[in-house]
């Protein structure tokens, strides 16, 4: 097997890649099954994948970013049966991985390296895939200021959040959109957020769909109505707790397809990435990837995969 490693050097402000990169080469010391590449410029990642899958040879690519490195390399290589995908957590949140613990074994790379792939569903959102979670509306809106001050010296992901929520909540918030679930029209939303998830974190820290599992052949819908900017600031603590659902503002349920279209281009989040559409579907894609983690995570969620919570939840509002 070939072990490909695209790092991105500016992920986290580069505070662990040279470690990464010495674990590296002391690992395959000896050995010739591996490829290091650093990628000097937004979309190189998904070039690099691209160029190495179509070998044809069995490939596990590593990650080593933060969610952008991953979305890239996920969207070079959707598709082709001869590779896996990790994740080595250099970015300033990583939040896929929250779902799966202690992300310091992430960055182990013999950890890695000996790890084991579990399959995991995937988001298709009109012609790109998406690993974790997807939304518009303020959130949108705030993902795409976050990127802005996250190039600020000192300041996090999740502090990068905040900043960009503050700045966003003396504009205009909310958005209407005409919303689909599982091809069922649910009519045109004034919302302040919707949410397609297929992991439960996102934003830094946010639990927005504190029931999402990768594993179970769902994604969860989250819509927030809009309200008034003063009750905005209580509301987001709820969201970050992930103790918002069941409030009168949410509507949050199971499925496997949601349609978002409005009059006008609106910032769609994927996975952290910034595009404007007038129209997005989410789809399922169950089972789609082989994603890799360490010996004993794999041993947990194995046994796990076949349960999940939403069994419990099919629909809660």
């Amino acid at each position: 097997m070939q072990h490909i490693f695209i790092v991105n050097p500016t992920a986290g402000k580069g505070k662990v890649q040279n470690e990464i990169l010495k674990q590296i080469e002391e690992y395959f010391a000896d050995a010739q099954n591996y490829k290091i590449y650093i990628t000097k410029k937004a979309g190189e990642g998904k070039e690099i994948a691209e160029r190495e899958v179509k070998t044809g040879e069995p490939i596990r690519f590593y990650a080593c970013g933060g969610e952008g490195t991953v979305f890239e390399i996920l969207n070079g290589i959707i598709g082709y049966d001869n590779v896996s995908l990790a994740t080595i957590p250099c970015g300033s949140a990583n939040d896929f991985l929250k779902f799966f613990g202690d992300k310091e074994l992430f960055l182990d790379i013999k950890e890695m390296v000996e790890g084991e792939p579990i399959f995991i569903d995937l988001i298709k959102a009109n012609e790109f895939y998406c690993i974790n979670q997807c939304s518009v509306g303020m959130d949108a809106i705030v993902a795409r200021e976050m990127q802005r001050f996250k190039t600020w010296p000192l300041v996090s992901g999740s502090m990068a959040y905040k900043l960009a929520v503050i700045k966003v909540f003396f504009g205009k918030v909310g958005l209407k959109i005409k919303i689909m679930v599982d091809d069922i029209d649910k009519g045109i939303k004034d919302c302040l957020f919707a949410v397609c998830a297929n992991g439960p974190v996102y934003g830094g820290g946010y639990t927005s769909a504190p029931y999402a599992s990768p594993f179970d052949k769902k994604l969860d819908w989250l819509i927030v109505e809009n309200m008034p900017k003063l009750q905005i600031l209580s509301y987001l603590k709820k969201y970050e707790a992930g103790t918002h659902i069941g409030l009168k503002c949410c509507e949050y349920a199971n499925c496997t397809n949601m349609e978002i279209s409005a009059d006008k281009p609106f910032p769609l989040n994927l996975d952290g990435e910034i595009i404007m559409r007038d129209n997005v579907r989410f789809e399922l894609v169950s089972n789609a990837m082989q994603f890799i983690v360490p010996k004993s995570v794999a041993e947990k969620f194995k046994v796990e995969q076949d349960f999940s919570q939403k069994d419990l939840i099919l629909n809660i509002k």
